[in-house]
């Protein structure tokens, strides 16, 4: 059932792309999918390897990424289990070096660099707003558009003013401009620079291959026009030679976390000053 006024095919489009997001964002589920990087592992094995996890958070955790689709348990004996990463899961791997290259270009820069996996976690928490992917997809296919014509086709079962609450966080999350109260509204460059991101979550998330992103019709032609940009910002990171390979009928290498932050079992971020940018 249709919950946007935009086309049938669209609609879809968008609510996949905002399961997928619902999938990965949840805190903790990016750092345990890149601790499963490689063969399967123990229960305790991975514990070690998210060590600011107590057991009682990391059970639940692992129990819906086995819900979702995203990992695999596998009981070998009574004694014996192992946990590891469906083809799904090591297929959306790919999606994560995109989100750290918008991010090292798009995010407010703190005093103290972050280590990729903070960009991701930070950038996912701004494409989870309410409403945030259907608005994208407006605004980047239509232009400028004004907030009545916005809850037209973002809420049309719903009263036109209660699209102003989700347009005025995208705007202060930087992602949407406006010339004021009353004026249209629009993409901002960081917005516009999602094309490569949304493009694989929407290939990612309807079962086709991350390169099929070019081609979206919406988000695609972004993708052409330079290939990602090494890491800059987060100087004790080693920034990869190349992004992860997206999988193909043939076997792809296993990505181990180091390929995008050197500290991955580390402790999460403190709270930090930041300057720039749209907010975190």
């Amino acid at each position: 059932m249709a919950t946007t006024a935009l086309p049938p095919d669209t609609d879809t489009d968008i609510a996949r792309v905002t399961e997928a997001l619902a999938m990965i964002t949840p805190r903790w589920n990016v750092r345990i999918m890149l601790a499963l990087s490689g063969p399967p592992v123990r229960y305790s094995e991975l514990a070690a390897k998210v060590s600011w996890l107590q057991d009682g958070q990391l059970h639940p955790k692992l129990k819906s990424l086995c819900e979702a689709g995203l990992v695999e348990r596998t009981e070998h004996s009574g004694r014996h289990v192992t946990y590891g990463h469906t083809k799904r899961g090591a297929d959306v791997l790919p999606v994560l070096p995109l989100i750290v290259t918008w991010a090292e270009e798009h995010l407010e820069q703190p005093d103290q660099p972050l280590s990729a996996i903070d960009q991701i976690e930070d950038s996912l928490t701004l494409l989870t707003r309410r409403h945030a992917a259907a608005i994208l997809w407006v605004l980047k296919s239509r232009g400028d558009v004004s907030g009545r014509a916005m809850a037209r086709i973002v809420m049309p079962s719903s009263d036109w003013t209660n699209i102003y609450p989700p347009l005025r966080q995208l705007v202060a999350d930087g992602l949407v401009d406006t010339g004021g109260n009353g004026q249209p509204y629009h993409l901002s460059p960081a917005g516009d620079g999602l094309g490569p991101v949304l493009g694989a979550l929407s290939a990612w998330s309807a079962g086709q291959p991350l390169d099929q992103a070019a081609h979206h019709p919406v988000w695609g032609h972004t993708q052409t026009k330079t290939a990602p940009r090494p890491w800059a910002s987060s100087q004790p990171r080693p920034a990869p030679a190349t992004l992860p390979q997206t999988r193909t009928g043939e076997s792809s290498p296993a990505w181990h976390n180091r390929d995008l932050f050197s500290h991955a079992t580390t402790q999460p971020k403190a709270a930090t000053t930041a300057v720039g940018g749209p907010r975190r």
